[in-house]
């Protein structure tokens, strides 16, 4: 399944740029009032933008970032990370707010996330440079909700980006307000592909039932993924629908998961693989990465995750002749 890492499409990612500051091994979530304990503290890269990245970096594709941090420790400490984990900062930007940061409090099945947007909030569409896309042959948006400068322009970033001949996947992770406004989805059916988890598909769809779901989003988007943690994933495309069940795997942290699950899709989107596949190397990547603490720490390389298919009879044809193409 090795492609020459020299020819892997390159990806754009334009999005949040955080630390998380881990608590793992919490017996239980906690309550207002009370108090529980925690078996490890660990500061980290965070974001979904940038986990992601991480992901579709370790698996062999050039990635450029656009994103804004403070001026401070934790800013130097996030572009550090990302040039560790290979992602060009040559187009990081500073604000004069402070960098975002994550409290992340992990138990092994789940998560929960407290954050403080800081520069998350202050990038716009002003600040993206004019040859963004020259040179990339796929974008890759999330945290909507979260991007209070820049949303109002993610669907003309899509309408770009396609203009430009690049593929373009969106994960609007969840609304902390919960509102859900319907201005998402012109976003949904402009993207090649949508990523979300059960509980958003839910409310954005406003379903009661997976089935339900499924069906609304076959009909308002070119092709929607459905990841369901240890369950797997479901994928619909037009009348095609593909579930690929999960990977058993010794969970530490589910966080960032879902973010690796996109970087394995996406790798399999651009590489041209059939769907079926894309699904394989999504549950692949998500389930590795679960593995450690902090959502960048356990993603796999390609030999890694070619290895780990192997292992549980789910090998990656050489060549796919069933083709996801955009």
């Amino acid at each position: 399944m090795k492609e020459p890492e020299s020819l892997l499409p390159a990806v754009l990612v334009i999005g949040e740029l955080n630390v998380d500051i881990v608590l793992s091994g919490l017996a239980s979530p906690p309550l207002l009032g009370s108090e529980v304990l925690a078996q490890g503290i660990s500061m980290v890269l965070g974001s979904a933008s940038a986990i992601f990245a991480s992901g579709v970096a370790r698996l062999g594709h050039p990635v450029g970032f656009v994103g804004k941090t403070g001026d401070d420790d934790f800013g130097r400490f996030c572009r550090d990370e990302m040039l560790h984990a290979g992602i060009s900062t040559d187009r990081l930007l500073l604000s004069s707010r402070p960098t975002g940061a994550t409290i992340v409090l992990s138990t092994p099945h789940d998560r929960a996330l407290v954050t403080h947007l800081g520069a998350i909030a202050d990038l716009g569409y002003d600040d993206l440079p004019q040859d963004l896309f020259c040179g990339f042959q796929h974008l890759h948006l999330t945290s909507y909700f979260l991007q209070e400068r820049l949303r109002p322009n993610f669907p003309r970033l899509m309408r770009e980006a396609k203009s430009a001949g690049l593929s373009v996947s969106f994960d609007p992770n969840s609304d902390p307000s919960q509102n859900w406004s319907p201005e998402i989805w012109e976003l949904m059916h402009a993207a090649d592909v949508v990523f979300m988890n059960e509980s958003e598909a839910f409310a954005l769809t406003g379903a009661t039932s997976m089935r339900e779901a499924l069906s609304r989003l076959e009909e308002r988007t070119s092709c929607a993924v459905v990841k369901q943690g240890s369950r797997g994933a479901t994928a619909v495309r037009g009348t095609e629908k593909v579930h690929v069940d999960g990977f058993a795997v010794n969970a530490v942290d589910t966080t960032g998961a879902g973010d690796s699950f996109a970087s394995g899709f996406v790798h399999g989107l651009v590489t041209k693989r059939s769907l079926r596949d894309c699904l394989l190397l999504a549950n692949a990547a998500g389930a590795l990465s679960a593995t450690g603490v902090g959502g960048t720490a356990a993603q796999p390389d390609l030999e890694r995750l070619t290895a780990f298919l192997a292992s549980h009879n789910a090998p990656i044809a050489e060549h796919s002749y069933e083709r996801f193409d955009v």
